[in-house]
């Protein structure tokens, strides 16, 4: 059997998950930790979410710190870092949609905001793994996986154009950091999740949005966290060694 981890299978891989106490990332913290990975998961607010996680991951058997950090803040992104220490791997999770509806009818500052918690920051936390984890950097190499949306490829006319824009961008980066970083001992690889059962649709102002798009997908249905958990999981571990630059899309057909 493959060994579940790139590292030296004597040594617990270290995995920084960000947005990592709620819905998608949540459930990447638990799979981590059942893979044997120890954790540090960032959030921006809701700290009974950060606790309830934490205590689900420690329960087993992994180490994890959480850490209060807003990723759209390139500062708090290195001090971020900088308490997470060594890593092996980093899932860039944080993303919301933050409305639902046409693009022209979107207020100018919610369209500002979208690009930069899915883009601006996604290019954030991707220069900060780089540098952490790069062996010329004096890191052990390591992944960086970064949550993306099928939005990238459907556009989500109607929805919310400026994600998908945006997520559209994280996918270009994947190609092109790993490109750049693949002789320095880093993966870059992406997942991008069509509709999935979190609050990320009631958040943005339409609870039904479940209801009404899951039976419309392929497979006639909305996706589970845990499913984009494992997809993730798997890209973390040495049976994806030789992926790098490319998306994987977990969307039920779209």
């Amino acid at each position: 059997m493959a060994p579940t981890t790139e590292t030296n299978p004597t040594t617990r891989p270290r995995t920084l998950v960000t947005g990592g106490t709620r819905g998608i990332g949540a459930a990447v913290a638990r799979r981590l930790a059942e893979a044997g990975h120890d954790l540090v998961l960032s959030y921006r607010a809701d700290d009974e979410a950060a606790a309830r996680t934490r205590a689900e991951v420690e329960a087993l058997g992994a180490a994890c710190a959480t850490v209060r950090a807003d990723v759209v803040d390139p500062g708090q992104v290195e001090e971020l870092f900088a308490a997470a220490g060594a890593l092996t791997g980093v899932v860039s999770n944080a993303g919301a949609t933050l409305h639902i509806g046409p693009l022209a009818d979107t207020p100018v500052e919610v369209v500002a905001r979208t690009v930069e918690l899915n883009l601006t920051a996604a290019l954030y936390v991707a220069r900060a793994a780089v540098r952490t984890m790069a062996v010329s950097r004096g890191g052990s190499g390591g992944v960086l996986v970064t949550i993306g949306s099928v939005a990238a490829a459907t556009g989500a006319p109607g929805e919310y154009v400026q994600y998908a824009a945006a997520k559209a961008g994280v996918e270009a980066m994947t190609v092109g950091l790993a490109h750049e970083v693949a002789a320095d001992g880093v993966r870059v690889v992406a997942v991008a999740p069509g509709i999935i059962e979190t609050t990320i649709h009631a958040d943005a102002g339409e609870p039904g949005r479940l209801a009404r798009v899951g039976p419309t997908v392929p497979l006639g249905r909305a996706g589970e966290p845990a499913e984009v958990a494992h997809a993730v999981a798997w890209l973390l571990s040495a049976e994806a060694s030789y992926v790098t630059g490319t998306t994987l899309r977990v969307g039920g057909g779209r």
